[in-house]
């Protein structure tokens, strides 16, 4: 089969489906607003959960770091883009945390990527929850490590997984909120098997880091849980993008020495930093706004439990509504923005097939009339 027999094959495979991928353009968009199309959407699939993505203080933060260090960084960390806004973000993420050190990365993907990358070698083995996120999975399937999976949330899964033998080393992922789901992954329960059996466990906390613990320090804080590897996200509660690993001060000079995402990538702009710095600092100060989004989500809840649609059972910002079949999350998505309501549906691969859903994400910026707007058109809908 020639490349554009496959590549043909693939995409109408794929249409058939009802699985067609499309990138909407987007003319301007609040945490709360959206506008595409001429047409003004009340935003319902944003990560923003705290809001911070317009707020003052990390616009500024980013201008000021613009003109003092410019657009971009100009080489990688390892030669000369390794500014003082980076240093000073690094250390400051480690001192909230808890770790001896943190280590910048261009993105959530290319942090997960490079952990498991740079650790999996022959006779090793992953063991990841089955719903692990993409970056995860991906990396583990094309590491030389073995890789298995545990059932979702199921620490007697995992410890099925961790009695059978095993010659090298073994490292145990999972996310601290997952992000199609919603609940929360048992980090106690997974913690204390795998150092029962002498492994490390590597925590995604991108949808808990700055929306759930004490200062929004996440979900392995407000578990008591103290994972040897850390990956936390800035595209999120921190309203910026980003990523940083969290890790003991020898490991971290592994990966500065060996990863190779760090040495040939070219560094995060200096007013990125800058303006996730100003970003941590609203994290940290955003107990009211932790409160407003908890307040919105539980309205959401009960407005939403007489819906004929399963409301999977979670009480973060991510609420998904699951639907079953491709073409009719696809309709009910379509129904929802003709009533003003933007609201993504997502279907395979990213979800098991037969749970297509609508991923109705809550935030801070969301106003109680809001809300009832949303679960006025789902009601109608479903009428």
């Amino acid at each position: 089969m020639s490349w554009q027999q496959r590549i043909g094959q693939a995409l109408a495979e794929r249409r058939a489906s009802d699985g067609w991928r499309q990138r909407p353009v987007i003319d301007q968009q609040t945490t709360r607003t959206l506008h595409s199309g001429g047409r003004c959407y009340t935003h319902f699939s944003s990560n923003d959960y705290l809001g911070l993505t317009r707020h003052p203080a990390v616009i500024a933060g980013w201008q000021q770091g613009a003109e003092q260090a410019g657009a971009g960084a100009g080489a990688s960390g390892h030669v000369t883009g390794y500014h003082r806004q980076h240093a000073a973000l690094e250390e400051a993420l480690a001192n909230w945390l808890g770790y001896d050190r943190a280590l910048l990365f261009i993105s959530g993907f290319a942090a997960n990527q490079a952990v498991i990358h740079l650790l999996g070698e022959k006779n090793d083995r992953i063991l990841a929850d089955r719903l692990s996120h993409a970056s995860l999975l991906d990396a583990a399937s094309h590491s030389p490590a073995q890789l298995r999976r545990f059932s979702h949330n199921a620490p007697e899964s995992l410890a099925a997984r961790l009695a059978a033998p095993c010659d090298g080393e073994t490292l145990v992922v999972t996310e601290g909120i997952f992000s199609m789901d919603g609940d929360s992954a048992p980090l106690a329960a997974l913690a204390e098997q795998t150092r029962q059996a002498r492994g490390w466990l590597l925590v995604d906390d991108a949808h808990g880091i700055g929306v759930v613990g004490e200062q929004g320090r996440g979900s392995c804080w407000q578990q008591g849980v103290k994972p040897e590897l850390l990956v936390v996200t800035f595209g999120k509660a921190f309203g910026v993008s980003g990523a940083a690993l969290l890790c003991d001060a020898t490991t971290a000079d592994y990966f500065l020495q060996f990863s190779r995402h760090l040495i040939y990538s070219t560094a995060m702009p200096a007013a990125q930093a800058a303006a996730l710095q100003a970003a941590l600092h609203q994290v940290q100060q955003g107990d009211e706004l932790r409160q407003r989004l908890q307040q919105n989500i539980q309205r959401f809840r009960r407005g939403a439990a007489s819906l004929p649609w399963q409301l999977m059972n979670t009480d973060s910002a991510i609420q998904p509504l699951l639907v079953g079949e491709n073409a009719q999350a696809m309709a009910l998505s379509a129904r929802l923005a003709a009533a003003g309501c933007w609201v993504s549906a997502i279907r395979p691969p990213t979800v098991p097939p037969g749970t297509a859903r609508l991923r109705i994400t809550l935030t801070a910026a969301h106003q109680p009339e809001d809300i009832d707007r949303l679960l006025e058109a789902l009601h109608d809908a479903a009428g």
